[in-house]
């Protein structure tokens, strides 16, 4: 595989991907979208495409996984949390017909096997967290999951005594990432569906799902990346975060969406690109969101890089993401 180049700087990587920002309104892939890259030691390139404006707000969708493994992460750190802590200890009930045992590692890397409901669907979480049944046993088996952070949340508040929104709000504040909320009338650009894409958005913004619903803006999520980048523990102490980027399902069968030929592997939250098809680097940790946004951090580049946008189904109908991140650490 060919490796990525670091001596050109971001500007050049910044060009290179505002280029295939332009062509995504060009083409109609999408109506717009914002564009950023920070290096670890504070440098921004910051940009918007069509319809958006740089500080405008947008549907993260499952880049909220990633923001709540801060939490997740910096309650690892202080002994409030524990990857082996039981979610039958924060959610009463919960596992009543299960012979397995499901533990906060398994629902940080997808391997808890809790019945999946749609994003949209008409009801409410904990309910959906407690339906009968699995889809395997806890940790022989790995498929993407978004109801698991229902669990997540409920151990982060079981942990602290306290609203996971407050908690993942006060952390994120640490590096002035305050735009974050799960109040969706803060953004604009609610999500244009595409091919096959469905969404009942007023059911989805009621649920505040933990897994799917935060908005935010470019910049938030660059102040994230660089803190990450840095490795400067204004997020995340470093030995956590070297435990959030090794992967928990090694042992396991990945399971579609994300079956083993994706490149993927799951650490805490993360997802690992350790050997994706056509992309250049095999250091990127992260997350993407369904509505076509990106979130990755990239080590051994000294990069991290966003991209808003807001249209589901895009990436079916030809949107390259691994085109984009190429041109970013090109």
């Amino acid at each position: 595989m060919a490796r990525f180049r670091c001596d050109e700087g971001v500007t050049m990587g910044f060009e290179e991907a505002l280029g295939w920002a332009r062509t995504q309104v060009e083409t109609g892939m999408v109506p717009g979208g914002v564009l950023g890259v920070v290096t670890a030691d504070g440098a921004v390139e910051l940009d918007a495409v069509g319809d958006a404006r740089p500080g405008d707000a947008y549907p993260l969708f499952s880049i909220t996984k990633a923001l709540v493994g801060v939490s997740v992460g910096r309650l690892l750190a202080s002994g409030e949390l524990s990857l082996d802590a039981r979610l039958a200890d924060a959610v009463p009930g919960f596992g009543a017909d299960r012979p397995d045992e499901v533990l906060l590692r398994h629902l940080v890397s997808h391997s808890a096997g809790i019945p999946e409901p749609a994003l949209d669907f008409a009801g409410d979480l904990d309910e959906a967290l407690l339906s009968p049944g699995r889809d395997f046993v806890a940790g022989t088996a790995s498929r993407y999951s978004s109801i698991g952070y229902q669990g997540i949340v409920r151990m982060v508040e079981h942990a602290t005594g306290r609203a996971w929104e407050d908690v993942l709000a006060s952390d994120l504040a640490a590096v002035g990432a305050t735009g974050v909320t799960l109040d969706t009338a803060a953004t604009e650009h609610r999500p244009v569906l595409r091919g096959d894409a469905t969404l009942d958005w007023e059911a989805f913004a009621s649920l505040r799902h933990p897994g799917a619903g935060a908005v935010g803006t470019a910049e938030d999520l660059l102040a994230v990346g660089r803190s990450l980048l840095a490795d400067d523990g204004a997020l995340v102490a470093p030995q956590t975060l070297a435990l959030m980027r090794t992967s928990l399902v090694d042992d396991a069968r990945l399971l579609d969406p994300y079956p083993p030929e994706r490149g993927c592997a799951w650490g805490v939250t993360f997802c690992l690109r350790r050997d994706v098809a056509g992309l250049d680097a095999r250091d990127g940790f992260g997350h993407a969101g369904w509505a076509g946004t990106e979130f990755w951090v990239h080590p051994e580049c000294g990069v991290a890089f966003v991209w808003l946008t807001n249209v589901a189904g895009a990436e079916g109908e030809g949107m390259d993401p691994i085109a984009l991140a190429n041109a970013v650490l090109a």
